[in-house]
């Protein structure tokens, strides 16, 4: 059988691996076997993370929500109960920025659910 030098092919495969492995602690950025181990870590933990940012970023609105609309005299459930009847199809996102940064315009989002 013809012999095979992958040398040029391993060493790209080692480089592109450090080349993620970037900016990590100790030997994990330098060593292939834990540079490897490392990132196998990161992407999993990056992924879930992604998930969570979305579960903190919508407890978030909805703690916006609540406080704007308990102040003035109505509880987060009711208040979203309320624009579901009312057909006002407005995502908590939105009505969040709206609560912060346009209270008039929240003020008429209300009393159209009132």
């Amino acid at each position: 059988m013809v012999r095979v030098k992958r040398g040029v092919i391993a060493h790209k495969k080692r480089e592109k691996l450090l080349k993620y492995a970037k900016g990590f602690k100790w030997g994990r950025k330098s060593k292939e076997r834990l540079a490897r181990e490392a990132l196998l870590h990161a992407w999993s933990y990056s992924y879930h993370g992604r998930k969570l940012r979305k579960r903190n970023f919508r407890r978030l609105w909805q703690n916006k929500i609540g406080a704007a609309a308990e102040a003035r005299g109505i509880s987060y459930s009711k208040f979203i109960h309320a624009c579901q009847k009312k057909n006002i199809q407005l995502d908590r996102k939105i009505l969040a920025e709206l609560a912060e940064k346009r209270p008039e315009v929240f003020n008429q989002i209300l009393a159209a659910v009132k």
